[in-house]
């Protein structure tokens, strides 16, 4: 017997959402919901965001699959508000393809290393690799906590305390950020991953500094989000780039 599927999130409806959807414009090209990465192609830059994982209770497939290529980028942003968890992720990565611009400058470090180790004043949400050398005695959070890290609920008392806080891209799509800077306001605080927004707004949030990712190769980038690569096989098609408040 199968396990049951996890509950789907709720729609992205904070104020942040409908921030960084502001002034999207533009038409959509490719539309790709891959195994890890959803992108979506812009006229100015391409957009990734991270896919939910399968067996979730939103896995039931997209409700108008053909029809999101050829539509205006602000059309997609608005599916923040979709109860289809793929759709969330189509609209983040159509808000990415806007704000992670070809041309876009910034620092070209790894937001990582904005980060320092202050012990369980650091505190860590979600899995980054060589976490353990980076940031020894960091306090991690994780959904699905290992040997050595805190469930979700302990970020209501570790982020009040925080001074550095390193949260995934990932909390955008399954909707956890805005309570997580919420908690960590009187942190540093460094958002990290493909699916950041380069955005100015974050600041008005509480993000101290975004390090996202900007696509170089377009083909080669849609080519390994349709073929189910990660990370590491998509660092190759484009550059790291961190804006800072």
């Amino acid at each position: 017997m199968s396990e049951p599927a996890e509950p789907a999130p709720p729609p992205l409806d904070d104020p942040l959402y409908a921030a960084l959807g502001e002034g999207v414009s533009g038409t959509a090209g490719r539309v790709v919901v891959g195994l890890n990465w959803t992108l979506v192609e812009g006229p100015e830059g391409v957009g990734l965001a991270h896919t939910e994982a399968r067996g979730t209770g939103g896995c039931d497939g997209l409700p108008e699959p053909g029809e999101y290529a050829g539509c205006d980028l602000a059309e997609l942003a608005r599916l923040t508000a979709s109860d289809n968890i793929f759709e969330r992720s189509i609209a983040l990565a159509a808000i990415n393809a806007h704000h992670n611009r070809w041309d876009l400058e910034g620092e070209a470090v790894n937001g990582l290393d904005l980060v320092e180790p202050r012990g369980e004043k650091t505190v860590v949400i979600g899995r980054f690799p060589d976490l353990d050398e980076r940031l020894p005695g960091a306090a991690g959070i994780e959904r699905k906590p290992g040997p050595g890290n805190y469930p979700e609920a302990a970020a209501e008392t570790l982020l009040p305390a925080a001074e550095h806080v390193l949260i995934t891209a990932a909390t955008l799509v399954n909707g956890s950020l805005p309570r997580l800077l919420e908690l960590g306001c009187e942190a540093f605080v460094v958002l990290v991953g493909p699916s950041v927004p380069l955005a100015p707004v974050l600041f008005d949030f509480g993000v101290d500094a975004a390090s996202g990712f900007v696509v170089i190769d377009t083909g080669a980038a849609l080519r390994t989000v349709m073929e189910g690569g990660a990370v590491q096989a998509l660092k190759r098609h484009g550059r790291y780039v961190t804006v800072t408040k």
